[in-house]
């Protein structure tokens, strides 16, 4: 039986390694914090004119379906607005205990080691048991 990834690693440290990843990503994610922003280039708020090249795209398609600049302009609006709003987010980590950040970043760096021993092909013992 072949062990995880169809290497001869182990099954059960694959397991152990990929739930202490999980665990550590999720005790550091859930401090962070995540805002965002305004959109804003020279002062103004541009979210509106973010809004015309998908518009004026989905008004070409309602035309013709077929039409290359309408389905240009609708994925480069869509583009835009999905870079506009992850572009002004921030992201911070809220102020913990440094007991608390190594427990979560050992626990993460522990779980990824664990999962590519796990997953690492190992050599077969041979008929007297030795490598």
């Amino acid at each position: 039986m072949k062990g995880a990834g169809g290497t001869t690693g182990g099954l059960g440290t694959f397991f152990a390694g990929a739930a202490m990843l999980v665990a550590g990503l999720y005790l550091l994610l859930a401090r962070v914090i995540v805002t965002s922003g305004s959109w804003r280039i020279y002062g103004y708020n541009a979210f509106g004119m973010s809004l015309f090249p998908l518009l004026i795209g989905v008004g070409v398609l309602f035309f013709n379906g077929r039409s290359v600049l309408g389905w240009g302009l609708t994925s480069a609006g869509a583009l835009i607005i999905l870079v506009g709003i992850v572009s002004n987010l921030g992201v911070y980590f809220q102020p913990t205990s440094l007991f608390d950040t190594l427990v979560m970043l050992i626990l993460v760096t522990g779980g990824i080691g664990l999962v590519a021993r796990a997953v690492k092909t190992m050599p077969e013992p041979d008929a007297a048991g030795q490598q």
